[in-house]
Order: C-alpha cells, then structure tokens, then sequence
C-alpha cells in the first residue's frame, strides 16, 4: 500500500503549473443576419430548421413527424418525453429511444452548431444513441462565430462541451455521402425562446 500511495503522491506533484488560456481574437463577421447566416450553414450539414409558437407545439411537431408511437427522451422541462431522464439514467438504456430533445445553450453562425455541455444533455449518450436529435434554440443565443463562442463564460465553465452541427455522416465507401452512418440520423433546430 505504501507504494501505490508514493507513486500517486509523486504523479500529483508532477503536475505541470496552471497556465492562462490564450487570448482568442476577434475576426471581422461576415454581413447578414444571424439567424439566416445559421440556418444556411446548418442546411448545409445535413440539419433543418423547424418554427413552433410553444413548447406544447413541439411534441405536437415531433409525433406529426416521427409518428405517434416514437419514443421520446427529453432532457428539458419545456417538451414532454415518454421516457424519463435524469443524471441517473443508465446510458445504454437510450439505445431503443427514437427522438431526443434538448435545449442548446447557444448557436454559431458561421458554423450552423449548437452547443451543448452536460447539463444540457444531462446524459452524454442522449446526443450519440438516439435516431434523430430535436434541439431547442433560442434565437436570441446566437453568435456570429467560433471565436465568439470561446469567449463565452458557459464555454469556458463546463466540464463537458460539444458543438454539433448537423446529423452524423460520412462519404468514406466511393464518395457517396452518408448520413445517420452512425450517431444521430437527423438533427432539426427548432426556434422556440426561452420562456
């Protein structure tokens, strides 16, 4: 026992001293509204957009689309699963789930992502095994680009963070584009405010 505690004794004195984070610079955005901007670069990746008035509407939205018996996981209050899901959720239990739905923290322009950290997706796996991902935006959490999106103080607090644009995809066999390959087979951003 005396080894094994002197060698983690020596691996955490080994470690190298804090340094800052360099400073990212600002880039001139291209014109144009934001929302449009985003809406091109996400079409672009595979993704779509959809426009509801209210939460309500939005399980209204995803059964018109997905079908009445899809199985809905929903890591926000504001859309109703019929699975629920906390911290506690074992991650492969959402193998079978059809439609995941979680709210973005915020949206880039320039890049058509949303961006997610763990406590939007409450469990990681809600983003990769479920079929199609329904993301919840803001209108108003939009940015114009990646440089902005690293000066944002949620970016720089979470533990875990993702940007996803886009459903999977891939073109390896013959150049053929694939998407749903593996992970998510659609994403759609639906524009609802935060209440």
């Amino acid at each position: 026992m005396a080894d094994r505690e002197a060698f983690l004794a020596r691996v955490r004195a080994a470690q190298p001293a804090h340094e800052p984070l360099p400073e990212v610079p600002l880039f001139a955005a291209p014109a144009g509204d934001l929302r449009e901007r985003f809406g091109a670069a996400l079409k672009l990746m595979g993704g779509g957009e959809a426009q509801v008035e209210t939460a309500a509407d939005v399980r209204a939205w995803i059964l018109q689309r997905f079908g009445s018996e899809a199985r809905i996981a929903s890591a926000t209050p504001e859309v109703e699963g019929t699975r629920e899901i906390t911290a506690d959720t074992k991650p492969a239990s959402l193998e079978d789930v059809d439609v995941g739905v979680v709210r973005a923290r915020f949206g880039v322009a320039e890049t058509g992502s949303v961006w997610f950290s763990e406590r939007e997706y409450v469990v990681n796996a809600l983003g990769y095994l479920v079929q199609h991902l329904v993301v919840l935006l803001d209108p108003r959490q939009l940015v114009a680009g990646l440089q902005d999106a690293y000066r944002r103080d949620d970016f720089r607090g979470a533990r875990y963070a993702v940007l996803v644009t886009g459903p999977s995809a891939t073109a390896d066999i013959e150049g053929v584009l694939i998407q749903g390959a593996q992970g998510v087979r659609s994403l759609t951003v639906v524009w609802l405010p935060v209440p």
